[in-house]
């Protein structure tokens, strides 16, 4: 039985090392890694997100965390799976086969991301919370990583990156950032709190509004309500 087993281990090994079959295993491996990641980065913040502000039985708050897990793993597995598998299509058949385009991986993007990021439940016809975060998450660091490439000296934008332009812009950037990124979102949040991603706003109403009642030292000190 144990030959049997080795046998079987080494042919699956020839394969999977077999440099003629990489390309096409790298799109299985690169789905094993978005739903590892996924679940990963989704439980522990679907955990203490849930179990501090959203109400319900133990049951019901045990669902929630193990479905933005799923949702949030499979969304990356799925994503990683269109996003390489599009990249293979477009190095091998396209219109230079066997060498990667100046544009395949943006292509790539705008695939994965319409298709798993930028559709609505077919139920609810809502956007997922989960998703919604997602695509924050990586729209303000898109964000960021452009500004740095604006003032970045031989590659941003003519004025801006010469030497010292670029030094005093890098220098004084964050801190004009930061400071109205929290002007807006206060602003937001006290007259247009709706309007908010409902995380966000769960989390600023515990920190800002709940800390405006009390009627004792019981929920003063240990417990909002």
């Amino acid at each position: 039985m144990s030959s049997v087993v080795e046998s079987l281990k080494a042919s699956i090994e020839r394969i999977i090392l077999n440099p003629a079959n990489h390309d096409l295993l790298a799109i299985v491996k690169g789905a094993r890694n978005g739903a590892v990641y996924g679940a990963k980065v989704r439980f522990p913040h679907a955990l203490v997100m849930v179990f501090l502000f959203r109400s319900g039985t133990l049951r019901q708050k045990v669902n929630l965390v193990f479905k933005a897990t799923r949702t949030h793993a499979r969304n990356l597995a799925k994503f990683a799976t269109i996003y390489k598998l599009t990249c293979y299509l477009l190095k091998n058949f396209g219109a230079t086969p066997g060498k990667e385009g100046n544009y395949d991986t943006f292509i790539a993007g705008l695939i994965g991301g319409y298709f798993v990021f930028g559709g609505r439940s077919p139920r609810t016809g809502k956007i997922s919370s989960v998703n919604q975060q997602i695509v924050i998450y990586v729209f303000a660091r898109v964000v960021l990583a452009l500004a740095r490439l604006t003032v970045k000296p031989g590659h941003g934008l003519p004025l801006v990156s010469q030497q010292g332009p670029s030094a005093k812009i890098s220098h004084y950037a964050w801190p004009v950032f930061a400071a109205t990124s929290w002007a807006m979102v206060m602003h937001l949040f006290r007259y247009h709190p709706e309007d908010l991603q409902p995380s966000l706003r769960s989390s600023m109403n515990y920190i800002y509004r709940e800390s405006n009642d009390w009627d004792g030292l019981r929920n003063f000190a240990w417990h909002n309500k």
